[in-house]
């Protein structure tokens, strides 16, 4: 599949620039960030990310999974073969993070971040080692190759227990195991895919979103979640709320400074998810859950673009390219934001059959992704999103934009059915 300029000039006349790409939605405005008429940029997608792409592609190459390095090595060859030696590779989603570090080291790129720097933002355990040795609280852990670990760790820092993918992502695989008796279940087979366990923290979990411009923080916004991702995979809306106490920011922006600095002193966009608890008339108390060197998924990429005039994904592109990230936004946050996801009606893929829209009611959501009835909802990678409902919320508070999630999580209806049950 080829873009309109694959053939304007000879090949490797303009800068190559490989994205690789999952999305459907535009999560990240790639023709903003780089002049495809000055650069021939080429794109490594999925059949369902392919429609994400700009028309201004210089080619579209497609493989089974972005994240399958042989497949992607091997269409990015092509590319260069046509196109002449990436000047980078870039990846902006967490999966496929490595393996766009591992091309452009292959390559000879200069990645914005090496393998082997990466691997304290994608292995979980190494990343608990590093924030541990850095003297920052978080849950007891330990690597979990069989039942018997999990059962020893249970019996020595007590029930439950999250047992959870080192190299995981979106909740995929996490498991609350409520006792030695539960540990039977789980599944060890995979030596490819190794198993962390840690202790159970029932405390409120906050995302934190922005840029680290490699020894202080640059923008960044900290937001409740509204359930949890682990209950979005059992079926429930999960919703996020943007932090606005003044007691709280301060204490989660030291914290979060801490763990980055202990991480990496190089510029990044990242989100880190963290346990506080606290206050109010005590010390706010901040524990390490994890992180990604990455844009936050959801609606995160959109508010941030839409609420406060700052684009994520750009800084993320543009710290691929060796370049440095966009300056503050101007004005500085003046509103509050936040988001909802709903879950899938049915298993996906499924047909939708109806989604009610919300924007316009008060209180609710100033946008919202819906599929029109007789759309497919397809089984991609991208989990969260393809969902039965994605909406944006925007106020003067942290007090009204939950006031607006739960009104919309309550009354929102959306129905479909598997494909596999169609007529």
């Amino acid at each position: 599949m080829t873009g309109p300029h694959d053939t304007d000039r000879p090949a490797g006349t303009r800068p190559h620039i490989v994205v690789l790409h999952r999305w459907r939605a535009p999560y990240a405005e790639y023709e903003r960030y780089v002049d495809h008429r000055t650069h021939a940029v080429t794109y490594i997608t999925t059949d369902v990310g392919a429609t994400g792409v700009p028309a201004e592609a210089a080619e579209i190459a497609l493989v089974d999974a972005t994240d399958d390095l042989a497949q992607v090595r091997k269409q990015l060859d092509a590319l260069a073969s046509r196109h002449g030696t990436p000047r980078a590779v870039v990846a902006l989603k967490e999966d496929d993070l490595l393996v766009a570090a591992h091309l452009a080291e292959e390559r000879g790129c200069r990645p914005a971040r090496t393998a082997a720097e990466l691997l304290p933002f994608r292995d979980k355990l190494v990343m608990a080692r590093t924030i541990a040795d850095a003297g920052l609280a978080l849950p007891a852990f330990a690597p979990a190759p069989d039942a018997d670990a999990v059962r020893d760790f249970g019996a020595r820092h007590g029930w439950p227990v999250i047992v959870k993918p080192r190299m995981g992502s979106s909740s995929v695989g996490v498991v609350l195991v409520e006792g030695p008796e539960s540990a039977e279940r789980l599944g060890f087979d995979d030596a490819d895919a190794p198993l962390l366990v840690q202790t159970y923290d029932a405390r409120p979990v906050y995302h934190v979103d922005g840029v680290f411009a490699g020894r202080a923080l640059g923008p960044w916004r900290a937001s409740r979640y509204v359930d949890s991702c682990l209950g979005f995979r059992a079926g429930r809306a999960l919703g996020s709320v943007e932090e606005d106490r003044t007691e709280v920011l301060d204490a989660i922006g030291e914290f979060a400074h801490r763990v980055l600095a202990a991480l990496t002193d190089r510029p990044t966009v990242f989100h880190l998810e963290l346990f506080v608890g606290g206050g109010p008339g005590g010390p706010v108390e901040c524990a390490f859950l994890e992180i990604g060197a990455r844009v936050g998924g959801a609606e995160i990429p959109f508010l941030w673009r839409e609420v406060h005039g700052y684009d994520l994904m750009e800084a993320a592109f543009r710290i691929a390219l060796g370049e440095p990230p966009p300056d503050r936004p101007d004005p500085r946050f003046a509103e509050t934001g936040g988001w909802l996801l709903v879950p899938a009606p049915a298993a996906r893929p499924c047909v939708i059959r109806e989604a009610m829209s919300m924007v316009g009611r008060t209180p609710g959501p100033y946008a919202e992704a819906l599929l029109r009835p007789g759309e497919v909802l397809p089984a991609a990678d991208a989990y969260y999103e393809h969902v039965g409902g994605r909406f944006r919320f925007r106020a003067g508070s942290g007090a009204e934009v939950e006031a607006a999630v739960i009104a919309t999580a309550r009354d929102f209806e959306v129905r479909g059915e598997p494909c596999g049950s169609m007529p």
